[in-house]
C-alpha cells in the first residue's frame, strides 16, 4: 500500500512506509507529552499511538488541577498514511521536526479541550535502547528519545479554560518506537520468572540545563537499562545546533534513593546522585507536590489500554479525585509526580515517574501490590 510518505526517499527495507519491517503484532510507534507550570499547581498529559499490526491508532488527553483529575480517550481504525494524526477530535501536527509541534483537541462531548504549542528548547537527546526477553520470546525492542522545552495556547477541562504561556508552562516530550507489550495480551504459558518491573524517569527543568535520568531495575536492583545526561538550553528553537548528542552531558555513573510513602508504592521524596563522564558530580533532591495517574492517558487503563481495539472511532470521558483511588490497584500504580527539585544552588521544577509491580528488594517492596512498610 502506497501513501504520502512514500515519495520521501526515507524506506528502511523493500516494503512501503505503511508495512512495518517487524510482524509482531505489538510493534508501535507513540508521541507522548506532558506540561506542568512553574508553581505546581497544573499538568497535563497527552500521547497518541500507531499500531499498524494491529490496525488500532489511540490518543489520550488527561488535565489535572488540584485533586481532580480529567481525562479523554479516544480510538479508531488507524490510517494506512503516517501524516494521518488524528483520532476523533484529537490531532497532532509536526509542525518543525525536532523545534514545534502542535496539539490540538477540538471542543467534544467530554468538555475537555486544548489548543497547545510545544516549542523545544534543548536538543532531541537518543535514550538508551531497551531490550527484555521473556523466557524466550522478545517482549521488549524500543528506541526513543526525549526533549524538553514549553507550553503556549489554552485548555480547557471541568467548565474552566487555562491559559497556558512559554515562560511558565514546562514541558517534555517522549517518542518512542519498537515492540512493546500492547494491546490485548498473547496468551501463552506461564513465564519462568517472577513477573514485575521496577521503572523510574526523571525530567528535571532548570532556567540553563535540563537533567534526564531513567531506569528499568531486575527485582535484586540490577539495572536492565540506566541512562541519563545533563542537556544544555538554548534560547529559541532556531538555536538548538542539528548535530544532536554531540552537545549531550552523558552521565557515566548514576543511583537514586527513593523514600516510599507507607502503604503506597509512590515516592514521598527521592534522591538522584549523577557524575558526568570525567566530570563533575551531580545531587538532586526531588520533592513531589502533585500526583498525576497516567491511566489518564492509557497506560495500564483496565479499558482504554493502548492498543485495544474499541472500535471504529470512539471517544469517552472520565474524571476522579486522586486521593479517593486506591493506592494498590494495579491501574493505579504507575504516576507522574510533579516535583521541586534542588541541584547546588539551582532550583527548578520536574517529573518523577515511577512504576513499581512485584517485588523490588532494595526498596522494601514485597509481593506483587504490597505497599511500602
Amino acid at each position: 500500500m502506497i501513501t504520502s510518505f512514500d515519495d520521501y526517499p526515507i524506506h528502511q527495507t523493500a516494503e512501503p512506509i505503511a508495512h512495518p519491517a517487524p510482524t509482531d503484532r505489538n510493534f508501535y510507534d507513540r508521541y507522548w507529552f506532558n506540561g506542568f507550570d512553574k508553581k505546581g499547581e497544573l499538568y497535563f498529559g497527552a500521547s497518541l499511538g500507531l499500531y499498524p499490526n494491529r490496525e488500532v491508532m489511540d490518543c489520550g488527553f488527561s488535565v489535572l488541577c488540584g485533586k481532580e483529575q480529567h481525562s479523554f480517550h479516544a480510538s479508531r481504525r488507524a490510517p494506512a498514511d503516517r501524516a494521518e494524526l488524528r483520532v476523533g477530535p484529537l490531532s497532532l501536527e509536526v509542525v518543525r521536526p525536532m523545534r514545534e509541534l502542535r496539539l490540538r483537541l477540538a471542543p467534544n462531548d467530554t468538555g475537555i479541550e486544548a489548543d497547545l504549542v510545544f516549542r523545544a528548547k534543548t536538543i532531541a537527546h537518543e535514550e538508551q535502547r531497551n531490550h527484555l526477553w521473556e523466557d524466550s520470546r522478545l517482549m521488549l525492542d524500543t528506541s526513543s528519545f526525549v526533549q524538553y522545552g514549553s507550553w503556549q495556547g489554552h485548555l480547557k477541562a471541568g467548565g474552566e479554560r487555562v491559559e497556558v504561556r512559554y515562560d511558565t508552562m514546562l514541558g517534555t516530550r517522549d517518542r518512542s518506537w519498537g515492540v512493546r507489550p500492547v494491546g490485548e495480551p498473547v496468551r501463552g504459558v506461564t513465564p519462568r520468572r517472577e513477573p514485575g518491573i521496577y521503572l523510574l524517569w526523571s525530567f528535571n527543568h532548570f532556567d540553563d540545563c535540563c537533567v534526564h535520568y531513567q531506569t528499568f531495575q531486575e527485582h535484586g536492583g540490577a539495572a536492565i537499562m540506566a541512562g541519563g545526561a545533563l542537556l544544555p538550553v538554548y534560547g529559541s528553537p532556531e538555536q538548538i545546533p542539528s548535530d544532536g548528542d554531540a552537545h549531550a552531558r552523558a552521565f557515566g555513573a548514576m543511583s537514586h534513593v527513593v523514600e516510599w510513602r507507607k502503604g503506597t508504592r509512590w515516592a514521598s521524596a527521592a534522591r538522584l546522585s549523577l557524575a558526568e563522564r570525567g566530570a563533575e558530580r551531580h545531587e538532586l533532591t526531588v520533592e513531589p507536590l502533585l500526583r498525576f495517574h497516567m491511566k489518564g492517558i492509557g497506560y495500564q487503563h483496565p479499558k482504554w489500554g493502548h492498543g485495544s481495539w474499541q472500535g471504529e472511532e470512539v471517544i469517552a470521558g472520565e474524571k476522579w479525585n486522586v486521593d479517593e483511588l486506591d493506592p494498590l490497584t494495579y491501574d493505579n500504580l504507575h504516576v507522574q509526580q510533579i516535583c521541586r527539585v534542588r541541584m547546588g544552588d539551582r532550583v527548578g521544577m520536574g517529573a518523577l515517574e515511577q512504576l513499581v509491580i512485584g517485588s523490588h528488594r532494595p526498596s522494601g517492596l514485597k509481593g506483587m501490590l504490597d505497599g511500602a512498610p
